[in-house]
């Protein structure tokens, strides 16, 4: 008993410290104007080729800029740099998630004058949803090859969640994947929740999902005005 108290003081402690490492990081980002979106998934889901397609339809308006959370390797932010954008590699070297103390690092790093910054975390439904890392908006993907029971699995990542994308859409015709019960269940989870359907092979979702993005990149600078 006395092991496990020890243990749930650590994780509080640890988590007490990226709290305030993250509002440290939100505020900075939120005075210059940068919005900022974290996206969860598990691996293989699409986040690195959705972040690839939103860059591309928004970087002739917008400065866009992606950091890149994986265990190992920069194989990620080697692809996000070959359609035009600026990215940090993060490599976690075990750690199943990012954390905000890691993002701090590299503020220094960070324009300015950027609008959006995105962070793909590390592929894994479970450890990110717990922390923070000063994000304004929250994505967790959902592709449709992995099936449509995650939400009931996963709860955390999609309760602290904004955005729930199903990535992969085109697929749906040919899986048996019930996009309309998972989104019910969802949005059971968190009603609050936005709710949209992409395919990064034929492009179904991505005005909208790119439209919403400018909609809170707005809001965020009125707020701030």
């Amino acid at each position: 008993m006395e092991k496990r108290k020890k243990e749930v003081l650590v994780i509080e402690d640890i988590l007490g410290s990226n709290k305030k490492i993250a509002s440290s990081i939100r505020q900075k980002l939120e005075e210059k104007g940068i919005l900022a979106v974290n996206l969860l998934s598990s691996p293989g889901s699409g986040k690195t080729t959705l972040l690839e397609k939103i860059g591309l339809k928004l970087k002739d308006r917008y400065k866009v800029g992606v950091i890149e959370g994986d265990i190992e390797t920069e194989r990620d932010a080697e692809r996000i740099r070959k359609v035009g954008l600026p990215a940090w590699q993060i490599t976690t070297h075990g750690a199943c998630h990012l954390e905000a103390r890691m993002l701090a690092r590299l503020f220094d790093q960070i324009p300015a004058d950027l609008d959006f910054l995105f962070i793909e975390n590390v592929g894994n439904l479970v450890c990110p949803a717990s922390f923070d890392l000063g994000e304004r908006l929250r994505f967790v993907l959902l592709s449709v090859p992995e099936g449509d029971d995650k939400p009931r699995k996963y709860p955390e990542a999609f309760i602290t969640s904004h955005v729930f994308i199903i990535t992969k859409a085109d697929l749906l015709p040919h899986l048996p994947f019930d996009a309309n019960r998972v989104t019910q269940e969802a949005l059971e989870i968190n009603p609050k929740l936005e709710i949209f359907r992409t395919s990064a092979w034929n492009g179904e979702g991505l005005d909208n999902l790119c439209a919403f993005l400018e909609k809170k990149l707005q809001e965020l600078r009125a707020k701030n005005a």
